[in-house]
């Protein structure tokens, strides 16, 4: 049972879990046998990583690892710290070690206490903020854990990531963020909701539990002023206003959005795809998740006949990651703007949907001798690898008449170029390799 939090508190501080069994979510990390649950119950804490979107209980985690493991709690946030900012922890996590921290009441306390040093927004710190950690944590003198919306592969140190496990944490599910809700009624801290109103609360809330408790907040207060026994979806829409109203996350409109946007894009219509993305970005659609789809449509409908849409789609990603709402949203236009009018091909998409049927179909064919890798004298002698030819050993860079597909499958032409943009050229190299073949195969003297 939590202690009551004092009033002024905000919703989201009020509502934090306060032991473990009262986490919403993250069932695949913190349930029962699950990592972190063990983590949890060994008494043991070791430095970690939590990875996930803003709103899935990163921080929540954290302090309630320092609660299970009687530990002092520093939480240092990279936004806003430094390199000062470690140096006092560790001078901190120095004085509880030797016995001396902080109690009760601003008293002080001799007897040795664990620290463990929170990061939040791990990946805004430089390599050389993050390898300040490095030392200490390799000491003991505190456990690190660190927590990023960023993928820790590119945006953590290597030195720092080899010392901390990885978890990854999911954005909430609908009931999960729906328990959240009947919680906060629970607390007394909102009236009754209408269950169309639930639903679009959810919708709009996407996952993030800190975004729908701020959310539930701003309506408690307005509700109240109002005199309100009961939240409608009706009321709902005129106190949050056009952007819940005009954009349904979850619903018809959003797919039917999106779906608009992907069709003007192949359709070639920069105006109309600048149109579609400015209504979903106005209407309060992730920015992130239109990048993504962008990326998306650029190895779809663009492929190779302009192979470098794909690289100003992940560019326009990136660009927005690093300037963030709204400067970032000019990249995502540009690239908008780029696949619109850039030449059109889909044979990649359908080559590799062709290949996939193929493979599901197919039974599993042996690797041909002559491609097998032969690292082992053995292998060597059971004829792995032999017969490879080398191409670039050969004119042209092209072993002509080699064979690459597996014994007795006949040529597939997944692959079938269009007559657009690059694509053209593509066709016209694999025709002449393919001519070059078919001479190679007729010569009775070619090995």
């Amino acid at each position: 049972m939590k202690p009551a939090a004092p009033s002024h508190q905000p919703l989201a501080e009020r509502l934090r879990p306060r032991q473990l069994s009262e986490v919403i979510g993250q069932q695949h990390v913190l349930g029962p046998g699950m990592p972190l649950r063990l983590a949890f119950e060994s008494g043991r804490p070791h430095s970690c990583i939590l990875w996930g979107p803003p709103g899935v209980g990163k921080t929540t985690i954290a302090r309630l690892m320092a609660d299970a493991f009687d530990a002092q709690f520093i939480s240092i946030s990279a936004v806003l710290g430094g390199v000062k900012d470690i140096r006092e922890a560790v001078e901190r996590a120095e004085a509880a070690r030797g016995g001396l921290h902080a109690g009760p009441q601003g008293s002080l306390i001799q007897e040795p206490q664990r620290t463990i040093v929170f990061v939040d927004e791990v990946h805004r710190f430089n390599k050389s903020q993050q390898d300040a950690f490095l030392p200490h944590v390799e000491s003991g003198l505190f456990t690190f854990i660190g927590a990023t919306t960023e993928n820790p592969s590119f945006e953590v140190n290597s030195a720092l990531l080899s010392r901390a496990a990885v978890y990854v944490l999911q954005p909430l599910s609908s009931d999960e963020l729906k328990q959240i809700v009947a919680l906060a009624q629970s607390e007394q801290a909102l009236p009754a909701i209408e269950n169309e109103a639930i639903e679009r609360l959810v919708a709009y809330a996407d996952g993030d539990a800190r975004r729908l408790l701020n959310t539930l907040e701003t309506l408690a207060m307005a509700a109240a002023q109002d005199k309100l026994s009961e939240i409608t979806d009706a009321w709902l829409l005129k106190v949050l206003g056009e952007r819940m109203r005009r954009y349904d996350k979850g619903g018809e409109q959003f797919y039917d959005t999106i779906s608009a946007l992907h069709k003007s894009v192949r359709g070639s219509d920069p105006d109309a795809a600048l149109y579609w993305l400015v209504r979903m970005l106005d209407g309060g659609a992730d920015p992130r998740y239109m990048a993504r789809r962008l990326v998306r449509m650029a190895a779809e409908d663009v492929g190779l006949a302009d192979p470098r849409a794909l690289r100003l789609a992940l560019d326009a990603s990136e660009v927005y990651e690093r300037l963030g709402s709204p400067e970032g949203e000019l990249a995502l236009a540009e690239c908008v703007v780029y696949l619109a009018v850039a030449p059109k091909s889909n044979a990649v998409y359908k080559a590799y949907n062709a290949a996939r049927a193929f493979v599901k179909q197919d039974g599993t064919r042996p690797v041909p001798m002559h491609l097998r890798n032969a690292p082992t004298q053995l292998m060597k002698q059971l004829d792995y690898g032999k017969g490879y030819r080398y191409a670039h050993d050969e004119e042209g860079g092209f072993a002509a008449g080699e064979r690459y597909l597996p014994e007795g499958m006949a040529e597939p032409g997944f692959y079938r170029p269009v007559e657009r943009g690059l694509e053209i050229k593509i066709a016209q190299k694999l025709r002449d390799l393919r001519g070059r073949n078919a001479a190679a195969s007729a010569d009775p003297e070619n090995p």
